[in-house]
């Protein structure tokens, strides 16, 4: 029998064919969260509409989501680490499913906000439990293809989404944007728990309840300040103070309260592994590329070469096609070689490169520098996100690899966070000033101009020599915003070319436990990722030993076993 534990009760162990059973239950609990943030955006001026809202829903259907993804993203990853992942992902789909059908039942702004924050926690699980679970049953050096397979969902699930909510929105209705995902979350629930086979935990005694609650009010403050400044209220109000300030308190005491305890939501231990510290700068440096190149440069198409929005969003297939290519090519060769930190360079020095060609868009700039710059970048994408978490789980104690890997998750979408607030605040004021050069160059009032403060121009309406002004304005600021990201794409390059190149290891998350808890010989110690250190490997037996328990085949009792992986 094959695939499943022996009589003798040694390590649960799966076949190829169940591997990928379980590996396809992940893969559509992972396109449920994210088709969760991206269908949505082309229905918001429908669903504010029919709601009777204003800009502040607006803005609040889509930031509330955003808040508590990147919120619940360390704890779910902290809670991996303490109980079952299968039952953690059912729950978290209970939660996105219950979040879906408030949000389709919601006849009013204040329960639409409330039903995506709730959607937002259940898509924070999916996003940070569905690497961790892939960790427990494929071994580092066959997760690469994986890995990449799992970055082509991400990123067809963020550029369809879109297109399939016009769609469905212009057809049947926006609600049914949330009604849809439903069955796809409950065949995503069936398909984990028949298939995806993992030891039982028993969890730790001790949760960091003070960790976790600090954690929450911190980033929750930060984010609250860093999306709504410049546009509820003013950067110099008194809220917008007592916010900043709040938020920068909050973290110290954070970090104080995380040092101290004995089981911490977020270990800051880890940040004294060097692999650790620079995943976590080069993710929060490309989730910064990220969102600047798929934010504004629809912002230059739509406002400085008067594309509709259907052509801005034609203009980025070169850069998804790219991305898909990119991580499926070379997740399968890093699987088949083993060699990972030349892609993670190579990635970072195109991601440089096309980012430092974004940064020469002006008004009159020609096409070929758009068709040059977008495949780079998504080269460059598909070469260092989902890598990154590899290299990160690669280096963890399996002791630890939830926290890490939704570490790399987290800072990379705070770092998007901090793009879009930040060089959105640069843009807004570059434009401003370039609009009002422009007009006054012209002769022309800005009370007589047809531009309202506040809005977003519209094109068609404007006057031709307004129109000129304004588009040569976005032209120039999105210019420069992107030049600003330069520096930050350097910056993960740099991260890349100084981690070390440590071999990528051969046991699943499934075996490492069963080697630390069965007393694992010393010289095995390398593939398993656990420190030689004898003090310090009887600290993590003992973790485990007091962790770990179970039942029938998620039982581990005697020597592990090589997984099986030949066709069934």
């Amino acid at each position: 029998m094959t695939g499943t534990t022996a009589e003798n009760g040694s390590s649960p162990t799966m076949s190829r064919r169940q591997v990928n059973e379980a590996f396809a239950g992940i893969l559509i609990g992972m396109l449920v969260g994210i088709l969760s943030t991206s269908v949505v955006n082309t229905s918001l001026p429908r669903i504010v509409s029919d709601l009777h809202g204003d800009q502040s829903t607006l803005t609040w259907i889509v930031t509330g989501a955003l808040l508590t993804t990147t919120v619940s993203t360390p704890i779910w990853g902290k809670l991996a680490d303490l109980f079952n992942r299968r039952r953690l992902l059912q729950i978290a789909l209970a939660i996105f499913i219950a979040g879906s059908l408030a949000a389709g039942f919601a006849h009013e702004p204040t329960l639409m906000i409330g039903a995506r924050l709730i959607q937002g926690v259940g898509t924070g699980g999916l996003m940070a439990l569905s690497q961790v679970a892939i960790a427990d049953i494929i071994s580092p050096r066959e997760r690469g293809k994986y890995m990449g397979v799992l970055g082509a969902v991400v990123v067809t699930g963020t550029a369809g989404g879109p297109l399939l909510g016009g769609f469905v929105t212009d057809t049947v209705g926006w609600r049914w944007n949330f009604y849809l995902v439903i069955p796809v979350a409950v065949i995503a629930m069936i398909v984990i728990q028949l298939k995806l086979i993992v030891p039982t935990r028993r969890g730790a005694t001790n949760i960091d309840y003070a960790g976790s609650i600090l954690l929450i009010a911190a980033i929750s403050t930060l984010l609250i300040w860093l999306s709504l400044g410049g546009k509820q209220f003013a950067w110099e109000s008194l809220l917008s103070w007592c916010l900043g300030v709040g938020a920068v308190v909050l973290i110290v005491v954070t970090l104080i309260v995380e040092s101290k305890v004995k089981n911490p939501v977020l270990p800051l231990h880890m940040f004294r592994q060097r692999t650790f510290t620079l995943a976590v700068v080069a993710s929060v440096s490309v989730g910064i590329v990220i969102y600047s190149v798929s934010i504004f440069l629809s912002q230059y198409m739509q406002l400085s070469r008067g594309a509709t929005a259907t052509g801005a969003g034609l203009i980025t297939l070169p850069q998804v096609a790219c991305n898909l290519i990119a991580s499926t090519v070379v997740g399968a060769l890093i699987s088949r070689t083993g060699k990972w930190k030349r892609w993670l360079i190579t990635g970072a020095s195109l991601l440089t490169v096309g980012v430092f060609l974004l940064s020469t868009l002006r008004v009159d700039t020609p096409f070929t520098v758009i068709f040059l710059a977008t495949p780079l970048v998504g080269l460059g994408l598909g070469m260092l996100m989902q890598n990154l978490t590899l290299v990160v789980q690669n280096s963890a104690s399996v002791l630890e690899i939830g926290a890490a890997s939704s570490a790399t998750t987290f800072f990379r979408s705070l770092g998007g966070v901090l793009a879009v607030t930040v060089f959105g605040a640069v843009l807004s004021t570059r434009v401003d000033t370039e609009i009002e050069q422009g007009l006054q160059q012209a002769g022309i009032a800005r009370s007589a101009s047809g531009l309202t403060d506040g809005n977003l121009p519209n094109l068609p309406a404007l006057s031709d020599q307004v129109r000129n002004t304004v588009e040569s304005a976005y032209g120039q600021g999105v210019g420069e915003v992107f030049l600003y990201s330069v520096p930050f794409a350097v910056i993960a390059l740099i991260c890349t070319i100084f981690m070390p190149n440590a071999v990528l290891g051969t046991k699943t998350g499934i075996q490492q436990l069963s080697d630390i808890v069965l007393d694992t010989p010393s010289n095995d110690l390398d593939t398993v990722n656990v420190p030689r250190h004898s003090e310090k490997l009887g600290a993590e037996r003992e973790m485990a030993l007091a962790e770990y328990s179970g039942s029938g085949s998620d039982r581990v009792t005697s020597a592990a076993s090589p997984p099986n992986t030949s066709s069934s």
